[in-house]
C-alpha cells in the first residue's frame, strides 16, 4: 500500500488562539539605562540573556513590542538622525539574533517640553495605552494574555489600565512617580529571571 502523507488542515476561522504581545520597555528592561542614550548601539547594553531569552520567547508564538518614551528626543537632547541610527543599530541586531519585533513603540513628544515637531501630546505618550490598543487593532493581540516587562512606573500603569499583566524589575527608582504609583502583579530581579518566568509559567499552563 502507498505511503499517504496526512494533511495538516488549517484550523478553521475564528477557532485560532489570538496572539499574545510581550511588550518590554527599552530602556531598563532590555537596554541598561545611560546618561549618554543613543550615542551608538552597543550589544553591551543587552540585558544578560536577552537575545536568548527573546528568540526563545518569539519562537513560542509572542509578539514582541518595544515600547518607551524617548524624552530625550523629545527635549532636543538627541537629535532624530541619531535617534534612527541608533533604532536601526538596534533592530540589525535583534534581527541577527533571529528576534523579530513586531512593533516598535517609541513616544519622540512631549506636551510641555518637547522642542519644534515634538511639542505636542500623544496617546503613544506613557501612561497613556494607545500603543498597546493599538497592537490590538493592528496585530489582534489579546491583552489579557499579554505582559508588560519594565521598570517604569509610566509603562506599567499603561499596562495596568489596559488589563495586561505586569511585570516589575527590581526595586527601581522609577516605580514611582508624582502621584503615579504602580502595584505590579509580579516583581523579579532582572530581565532574564522575568522572562525565564513568564516562558516556564506558560509552558506550565499549556502542558
Amino acid at each position: 500500500m502507498p505511503f499517504q502523507r496526512s494533511l495538516r488542515l488549517p484550523p478553521l476561522p475564528g477557532t485560532q488562539r489570538a496572539p499574545r504581545g510581550l511588550f518590554v520597555g527599552r530602556w531598563g528592561a532590555l537596554l541598561e539605562r545611560s546618561d549618554n542614550p543613543c550615542r551608538g548601539f552597543d550589544d553591551a547594553l543587552l540585558a544578560e540573556k536577552a537575545g536568548e531569552l527573546l528568540f526563545r520567547a518569539t519562537q513560542a508564538g509572542w509578539r514582541l513590542y518595544l515600547v518607551g518614551n524617548e524624552p530625550d528626543v523629545a527635549k532636543g537632547r538627541v537629535s532624530d538622525a541619531a535617534w534612527e541610527a541608533f533604532q536601526q543599530a538596534l533592530h540589525a541586531h535583534l534581527t541577527g539574533q533571529g528576534i523579530g519585533v513586531a512593533r516598535d513603540y517609541a513616544c519622540l513628544d512631549h506636551p510641555q517640553q518637547g522642542k519644534g515637531k515634538h511639542k505636542r501630546e500623544s496617546v503613544f505618550r506613557f501612561p497613556n495605552t494607545g500603543a498597546l490598543y493599538h497592537a490590538v487593532q493592528e496585530d489582534g493581540i489579546e491583552l489579557a494574555t499579554s505582559w508588560m516587562v519594565s521598570d517604569d512606573v509610566l509603562e506599567l500603569a499603561a499596562a495596568s489600565r489596559a488589563g495586561l499583566h505586569t511585570v516589575a524589575l527590581a526595586e527601581g527608582p522609577r516605580l514611582s512617580q508624582g502621584p503615579i504609583e504602580v502595584e505590579a502583579e509580579r516583581r523579579s530581579p532582572s530581565f532574564a529571571d522575568a522572562i525565564a518566568t513568564i516562558l516556564s509559567s506558560d509552558a506550565l499552563r499549556r502542558g
